[in-house]
């Protein structure tokens, strides 16, 4: 499928050359939500991204997909599942249905809990 690209001059890269080039997170202070930013190469075809998030007992307590985004600088918020259990670890995978796909990126944080007179730590 076609896209129409804005002329902004930008080179674009081949699905071989697709790469997830920052990830990182940051921990509302509710402890329940994470606001996740990455970029990814400016790319010729869309890509598939997996992202999933791992508690320290390596459960998976959310996880998303996206399918063939528009632009190549994602933000989104993850709503985590159950008790706290650190350290977490956020994977994220890039790639194609058909082939090829980016090695999977890996972001270690702590959550910390809420604080007991915090008003956003009552619900998500």
């Amino acid at each position: 499928m076609e896209f129409f690209f804005p002329e902004d001059h930008l080179t674009r890269a081949v699905p071989e050359e697709t790469r997830i080039t920052s990830l990182t997170a940051e921990p509302y202070p509710d402890g329940r939500r994470l606001r996740v930013n990455f970029e990814i190469t400016p790319f010729q075809k869309r890509p598939h991204i997996e992202v999933a998030l791992f508690n320290g007992e390596d459960e998976e307590v959310a996880s998303t997909s996206i399918v063939e985004p528009l632009g190549w600088r994602l933000e989104f918020t993850m709503h985590i599942r159950g008790e706290l259990r650190n350290p977490y670890t956020l994977n994220a995978r890039l790639y194609y249905p058909d082939g090829p796909s980016d090695e999977m990126r890996r972001f270690s944080f702590d959550l910390q809990p809420p604080a007991a007179n915090d008003p956003s730590a009552g619900s998500a």
